[in-house]
């Protein structure tokens, strides 16, 4: 027993070292490369919109009247996953994305640095097109009409394509398109794609990577196999991303879209062109009816306010540990420490956004960790009256204050994971952040309270042996 002791605790000094290394400021991140195996990784803590702003947009549904009829809330429930995605793509940390009525979808990101980008990115439909060009010079940038245009002026009757339902614009005329508004074939579209993200070509320009399905693999094959030396152009929302020349048959169902400019593709014009490739199309067309970008709510005085309210509560919780339960309050501090470090360590590696709810559930967690060790010591306290060793002591209360602290920790953690529901399915993003770090706090509990205060009073009690049993004081007796 006392060996495994020794074990567990040279770990919980071991971890207790990789913490405070996470948990310092200016942490560098986690760099290692070997061979193939690469790991790129910022650790740093993310703040919520109200804690650093951001973006706050409001989207509408941009619906012509003659296509009222067509929708319902399905479509604008779908929208808004796409949209969801979208904002994924972007590396956005916990953003806000939530559905308005029967036709707005409200979007907060927070640290957002390009506003105008993020908004083209949420709001373009993202109708990808795979289009024949035969010999026909095309160049990025120009505006095309697809065979896909002509399909739905049939079932319309209307003569000229009808954009406003892709775009959210007017309706333009031939003379606006390339080459006179002549309709361009359509081979296949974005439904045909697998994935697409940012890659690297042989010069170390950026380029778009794709993967098509196995339907598509097969339309592809066979088209580039009977059209070699023939333009394909690759068309979003009808711009002319790219029109590269089909050298030989692709037939590994993979590709690459590359820019004719110099130095290829911007980084972040990539990779908003990969995230409308890979999340779809929109099915309604949205307009932004509103966006501005938001201050921190709290103002930076707030937010030292709330970190030394926060530390003062720590502080009185430890002083009261130590001045009524001695020794083992010592000890439980020690743990208590460990808790608020291993609690900050995975807020930057899952990571968590702080926003000032979360840090609320937080400060709520730390003050509930040492109801474990008050029940633990209440026992050893009673089993110490009643004449038993120290050892026998010291287990008996572990063993029998377990019952009321799993319960009682189960009991919160139901609530949590209520409290996340609801605001999953009703948009309360701060009641999720709230949840979140309460119930990690009540788990990351269970083991400091336990494992660690345990460890750490086996090894003083194995030291100090029955000896210290003649200065009760020290045991707060």
């Amino acid at each position: 027993m006392r060996q495994r002791n020794i074990s567990i605790l040279v770990g919980v000094i071991l971890l207790a070292a990789v913490l405070i290394w996470i948990d310092q400021p200016n942490n560098p991140g986690l760099h290692l490369s070997i061979g193939s195996f690469r790991i790129d990784r910022e650790v740093r803590i993310h703040q919520g919109l109200d804690l650093q702003g951001g973006l706050q947009v409001l989207l509408e549904a941009d619906v012509p009247p003659e296509q009222e009829v067509a929708f319902d809330v399905q479509t604008m429930q779908a929208a808004r996953v796409i949209v969801e995605n979208r904002v994924n793509g972007l590396g956005v940390t916990e953003p806000l994305v939530q559905q308005q009525g029967d036709r707005r979808i409200i979007v907060e990101l927070p640290g957002i640095e390009d506003p105008d980008q993020a908004i083209a990115t949420l709001r373009e439909t993202g109708l990808l097109e795979f289009v024949e060009a035969g010999r026909t010079p095309l160049r990025e940038g120009m505006l095309v009409r697809t065979s896909l245009d002509v399909e739905e002026e049939g079932a319309t009757g209307e003569a000229i394509t009808s954009t406003a339902t892709l775009t959210g614009t007017e309706a333009l005329t031939a003379s606006e398109y390339a080459y006179g508004g002549r309709v361009f074939n359509t081979i296949m579209t974005g439904r045909h794609l697998k994935d697409a993200g940012l890659s690297a070509d042989n010069l170390g320009q950026v380029v778009i990577a794709f993967e098509l399905t196995d339907e598509g693999s097969e339309i592809f094959r066979d088209y580039t196999a009977q059209h070699v030396g023939d333009i394909v152009a690759i068309v979003l929302d009808k711009v002319v991303v790219s029109a590269p020349v089909i050298n030989q048959a692709i037939t590994g169902g993979s590709g690459i879209i590359s820019s004719n400019a110099p130095g290829g593709f911007p980084v972040d014009e990539a990779r908003d062109v990969a995230i409308k490739m890979k999340y779809g199309a929109l099915p309604v067309p949205l307009k932004v009816v509103e966006n501005r970008t938001v201050g921190p709510t709290l103002g930076q005085d707030s937010i030292q306010r709330s970190i030394r309210a926060g530390a003062i509560g720590l502080i009185v919780v430890l002083l009261f540990m130590i001045t009524y339960y001695r020794l083992p309050g010592f000890l439980a501090d020690l743990a208590l420490l460990i808790y608020a470090l291993l609690n900050f360590a995975l807020y930057k590696l899952i990571p968590v956004t702080l926003t000032l709810p979360a840090i609320t559930g937080f400060i709520l967690s730390t003050g509930m960790a040492v109801d474990a060790n008050i029940l633990v010591f209440e026992r050893m306290k009673e089993e110490l009256r009643a004449g038993r060793s120290l050892r026998v002591a010291m287990e008996a209360g572990f063993s029998r204050a377990w019952t009321s602290i799993r319960d009682s920790n189960l009991s919160t953690l139901i609530t949590c994971a209520i409290l996340y529901w609801f605001g999953s399915n009703f948009g309360a993003s701060i009641v999720k952040g709230f949840a979140i770090t309460l119930a990690l706090g009540v788990i990351i509990n269970l083991f400091t309270a336990i494992t660690v205060t345990r460890t750490f009073i086996r090894f003083v009690f194995d030291l100090a042996g029955e000896n210290l049993r003649k200065v009760s004081w020290l045991l707060g007796v």
